[in-house]
């Protein structure tokens, strides 16, 4: 299982480090759409859609995707930011009082359709607009990437190695609190070399470590909603395009909910522009 995680990520890397640096922002966000396109249909496969819905459902966030692209507006980017970052405001209320056993997941279709669009169109769009914010853009998207893999990584390899406390039992039996601090000091340190090797102010720097470390905090939270909704449709991994993996919403699960908070972030409050 290490090795084909370990291969696959040899592959999709360095394609997403070409498509951060080389590609104009059209193409990254089409790029990026692809994944969104996936990741709908495997939702919809959690939401146990047939077929022909789970074709259609993907092509109406498309759909959705090409629109906010084609107006070009960017209050309308940043509306779509913002619901994002509200969502994941409730949906961490949500986890919580799920793993606390006061509420079950709604087993409505449309809302559970609904909350997949809120998980991937926000996403997508805090990365589009990031890809073009300003001079230094790329480097704050491949920031957030490295970030997230980081945080991740840590969190998975001292989870495995001394991991013996469950983060949320109900929600995500595997996850402990030693991965998940481990994933925090992970992002911390990418965080401390971007601000050193960035020469950042200092007032500056705080609060760019400051963001990333809820944006850190926030991305378990996406690993967690996306592990809820896997466990009330019985499914252990969201799809197999990626051999050791999972599927796509097994690899963006963080970046959902990472991306529009780290966004809000850089462009409300102006750190690291």
């Amino acid at each position: 299982m290490l090795k084909q995680r370990i291969i696959t990520a040899l592959i999709l890397i360095p394609l997403v480090v070409v498509a951060i640096f080389l590609f104009e922002t059209k193409w990254f966000a089409m790029l990026f759409a692809v994944f969104v396109g996936i990741g709908a249909w495997e939702w919809a496969d959690l939401c146990k859609l047939s077929k022909p819905y789970k074709y259609g459902y993907s092509l109406i966030t498309l759909l959705i995707l090409a629109i906010i692209y084609w107006l070009d507006n960017i209050a309308l980017y940043h509306s779509v930011i913002v619901c994002g970052v509200i969502y994941w405001l409730i949906a961490i209320i949500l986890v919580v009082m799920y793993q606390r056993q006061t509420i079950t997941l709604s087993k409505s279709v449309p809302i559970l359709l609904t909350i997949g669009l809120l998980l991937l169109i926000p996403m997508w769009a805090s990365l589009t607009i990031l890809k073009g914010f300003s001079a230094n853009g790329a480097a704050l998207l491949m920031f957030l990437m490295l970030l997230i893999w980081g945080a991740d990584t840590g969190a998975y390899f001292i989870g495995k190695k001394w991991g013996k406390r469950r983060l949320a039992s109900r929600v995500s039996p595997g996850k402990t609190w030693e991965g998940s601090c481990g994933g925090i000091v992970a992002g911390i340190v990418i965080t401390l070399a971007y601000v050193i090797v960035s020469n950042q102010l200092l007032s500056i720097g705080l609060a760019f470590i400051g963001l990333s470390i809820m944006t850190v905090f926030i991305s378990i939270f996406g690993d967690l909603m996306e592990s809820l909704v896997k466990r009330e449709a019985n499914i252990k991994d969201s799809g197999s395009i990626l051999p050791g993996h999972g599927g796509v919403l097994d690899r963006i699960d963080s970046l959902t909910a990472a991306g529009p908070v780290f966004v809000s972030g850089i462009v409300y409050l102006g750190i690291g522009a």
